[in-house]
């Protein structure tokens, strides 16, 4: 994320220093009570908004790691001209926000569409929901698709690559609270992931390119 290599990401900057102004004013005026509950609010948005270091362990070469941090909810064979193979994954307040490139390569496509924030069992949430689209295309022309979709949460997407950047494995390009990410896989790829694995972003391996 434009090289933030604070223990905070810079998108919880304003909500932070909002909870620790709440927190001084209300202290001053010996409103104990709420200077207690913006203290926790502040802990909590600092808990969020972490954003930790990341060592990239060793796997063979052509591999893709996840780009989030979360639980494997959905792997399927799709029928399409570019892509085979399907894989979701679902993120948490209590994972850590910040989106990591799975692999080198360069970012050829991306769109962004603000929306809706609704909650996943929302039968509008796949058509409404703001979401960012991106298609990272490596040397060997190995090309994926990623989907970031929000589901409930109070803050939006945040994307800090431009098309046509070259991006290395782990790098930061953003940051997604909550929501469910999608990656779509090409017909030479190897899944090494199962339904309800947890992962990391840039330590998890997702599987290979053959």
């Amino acid at each position: 994320m434009k090289s933030n290599l604070l223990p905070i990401a810079s998108a919880g900057f304003k909500y932070i220093a909002f909870a620790a102004l709440a927190f001084i004013v209300l202290t001053v005026f010996d409103l104990d009570f709420l200077a207690f509950i913006s203290f926790v609010i502040l802990l909590l948005l600092a808990f969020v908004y972490r954003n930790p270091e990341r060592e990239i362990l060793s796997f063979e070469a052509n591999n893709l790691l996840s780009p989030v941090d979360g639980s494997v909810i959905s792997i399927q064979e799709i029928q399409g001209e570019k892509y085979a193979y399907k894989v979701e994954i679902k993120s948490n307040y209590f994972d850590v926000a910040i989106l990591r490139a799975p692999f080198d390569a360069t970012l050829e496509t991306l769109t962004l569409k603000r929306g809706a924030r609704l909650a996943e069992n929302s039968l509008l949430q796949k058509e409404i929901n703001e979401n960012v689209e991106l298609t990272f295309v490596d040397t060997h022309a190995n090309s994926i698709k990623l989907k970031h979709q929000l589901s409930r949460s109070f803050d939006s997407l945040h994307i800090d690559i431009n098309a046509s950047q070259n991006i290395r494995q782990s790098s930061r390009y953003g940051l997604m609270i909550t929501g469910i990410t999608t990656l779509y896989l090409p017909q030479n790829f190897r899944v090494n992931v199962a339904l309800g694995n947890k992962l990391k972003a840039s330590q998890s391996l997702i599987g290979y390119f053959c």
